[in-house]
């Protein structure tokens, strides 16, 4: 028979799990939560080929994130613009001292808060003909205390008209970028596809990790079966928070974005979520429960590296 205390216990601790699940993805009182130590903003947007109509929607969403409690902000990937072929694209892109950049670094100080620009298009000093896809963290001073090129392109066909190749226009980064220090907690970058990839994750989390970051741009049909599959993958699998900011809707006649953005947290919870269209949601980072549910199930301390090698001796210097 099962002692009565036992259930009683495991109760509790349901309860507690479900009453933070539910609090935390409430978003019209959400101004309560600005008194928490570490709050973070997750950014959903529709970028187009129009730079200007874009960076006003990101102003909107850095104000309204700052508004709201909110220490570091996360913009998807292609905030700056979504071209509709490689030709525009290329006469859009910018260097680190571009407009962009500057722009976003103006409103890092202005609103006080760490920005995670989650991918702009950066030109590649090695290859005219090609860019880079440039994932950068900027402090509440506007300086850039990280960048991280993305590394797996996505190169995929379906039949009819969904495909994208990004090969055939973009440079493949070739290092990993060492978590950045930031007031919620160390940061692992990434972009998009590489969420497909767990290898960069554990790299990561072994590097020390305790947030890791996806800004994307997902294809609905496979935002629908895999993005958040992959999202709470990854959180679970490396016990951090996972943040997932994105495109959504239509971005002109041959591409279209999922969405739903979202913040997944230590155990696979999603702690917040973005409604459809532009939109901004918040959630708290707990390092502390982070640390709890490290220490409760220690699977870094279970690998068995002895039977499938160590996959997190990571390549952080670039490759030649």
């Amino acid at each position: 028979m099962v002692q009565l205390p036992l259930i009683l216990s495991s109760l509790r601790s349901l309860g507690h799990h479900i009453l933070r699940c539910k609090t935390t993805l409430l978003r019209t009182p959400i101004r309560r939560m600005a008194d928490a130590v570490d709050v973070v903003a997750v950014c959903q947007m529709t970028s187009t080929d129009d730079k200007a109509a874009n960076m006003k929607t990101v102003s909107w969403l850095v104000e309204r994130a700052a508004k709201l409690g909110a220490k570091m902000v996360f913009l998807p990937e292609a905030f700056d613009y979504i071209a509709k072929d490689k030709q525009q694209g290329m006469a859009m892109v910018e260097t680190r001292t571009g407009p962009t950049l500057s722009r976003c670094a103006e409103l890092a100080k202005q609103h006080g808060v760490w920005l995670s620009l989650g991918a702009f298009h950066e030109k590649d000093s090695s290859n005219a003909s090609k860019m880079l896809l440039t994932h950068v963290v900027l402090n509440t001073e506007g300086d850039i205390m990280a960048s991280y090129n993305k590394t797996h392109l996505f190169d995929v066909e379906f039949g009819g008209n969904e495909s994208l190749k990004e090969s055939s226009h973009l440079t493949p980064g070739s290092s990993i970028t060492p978590p950045v220090q930031t007031p919620v907690g160390k940061v692992g970058l990434a972009i998009c596809y590489d969420v497909r990839f767990p290898e960069l994750s554990l790299c990561l989390r072994q590097q020390g990790a305790e947030i890791l970051t996806y800004p994307s741009a997902f294809m609905s049909r496979t935002g629908m079966a895999h993005w958040e599959v992959l999202l709470r993958a990854r959180a679970i699998e490396n016990q951090c928070y996972v943040i997932g900011a994105a495109q959504t809707g239509k971005h002109n006649d041959k591409r279209q974005s999922y969405g739903r953005a979202m913040i997944v947290d230590p155990w696979g919870s999603i702690i917040a979520s973005c409604h459809e269209g532009v939109d901004v949601c918040i959630a708290n980072v707990d390092l502390k429960y982070l640390q709890k549910v490290r220490q409760d199930m220690p699977v870094w301390n279970h690998r068995r590296y002895d039977l499938y090698g160590d996959v997190t001796k990571c390549m952080t210097e670039p490759t030649q």
